[in-house]
């Protein structure tokens, strides 16, 4: 995969760490989300409408993986659980970053003490960051206390992350309420992405007949009759609305946002997201 990832990318690893350097990369239409000190006076003169510069990130920035590894990232209705992907997610974006001399770090965060890898570059830390997660992978996790919360989480690595970085923050984001303003408070200093992981079966649940649903966070265990059509109808219903509040959240937090489903290609997802980042202003949500 790494090989048809550097065969097609081209350079486009670089949209993925935008940071605040010298080298201009492109100009466009001022947003209202734009800092001011970034406009181009000149071409906003000429062209009669404000322009900012954007600029290729510092080769210095460092990428932080903020992983959710909570009990229910277990959760997969097919061949791989949530957990698998982000696993194989971290994984190729970190050798993908560290083939072109970016440092990667991890946080780390579940139902234990959170995990800290240090940023380092090279194929070792690669492996150290598989082996990290692998460590904290405990196939009969117990459920955590109170749930997850996502918004302490987020105010730690807030704390902890003091130089600018680029932050991909990867979660199913079931948590208590509240992380909008720690995610939109880390996006101010830093570059976020938001990789929301999902399974297909979480949006809608088809008729399966007498099903057990296991409520990871809680280890509550609820059967259901999926062949109720009215069942369906309810959570289908409920899901959507969970949907649409989480997309308001995200965009009250001003991140950009990738959603990755336990179906999608790892590859495809990486350069779908770099040819995204590529074409859209920092802070406008992505697919």
């Amino acid at each position: 995969m790494l090989r048809r990832l550097d065969g097609q990318f081209q350079g486009a690893h670089r949209t993925l760490m935008r940071g605040g350097g010298l080298d201009l990369a492109d100009l466009r239409e001022y947003q209202p989300h734009d800092d001011v000190r970034h406009i181009d006076w000149n071409v906003t003169a000429r062209l009669q409408s404000p322009h900012v510069r954007q600029y290729l990130e510092d080769r210095d920035v460092n990428a932080w993986l903020v992983l959710d590894v909570s009990p229910s990232m277990d959760f997969g209705s097919g061949q791989r659980s949530k957990r698998q992907v982000q696993r194989e997610w971290a994984a190729a974006l970190a050798r993908l970053l560290t083939r072109h001399g970016n440092r990667v770090g991890a946080l780390m965060y579940g139902a234990g003490p959170v995990r800290v890898l240090p940023a380092r570059g090279g194929r070792s830390q690669v492996l150290r960051l598989i082996q990290e997660l692998d460590s904290l992978h405990h196939p009969h996790q117990p459920p955590n206390e109170g749930g997850t919360r996502l918004a302490e989480w987020l105010q730690a690595a807030g704390h902890f992350l003091r130089r600018r970085s680029a932050v991909f923050v990867a979660s199913d984001f079931f948590s208590d309420p509240g992380w909008e303003k720690p995610l939109g408070q880390l996006a101010l200093r830093h570059d976020v992405l938001a990789v929301r992981l999902y399974d297909p079966l979480e949006r809608n649940l088809p008729d399966l007949g007498l099903l057990p649903l296991d409520d990871a966070e809680s280890g509550e265990r609820l059967w259901v009759d999926t062949h109720d059509r009215e069942f369906r109808e309810r959570f289908h219903r409920l899901a959507a609305e969970r949907e649409t509040r989480l997309r308001e959240a995200l965009g009250r937090a001003r991140v950009d946002a990738l959603e990755l489903s336990t179906e999608d290609d790892i590859g495809l997802a990486l350069l779908h997201l770099a040819a995204l980042r590529k074409h859209r202003p920092l802070g406008a949500r992505t697919a």
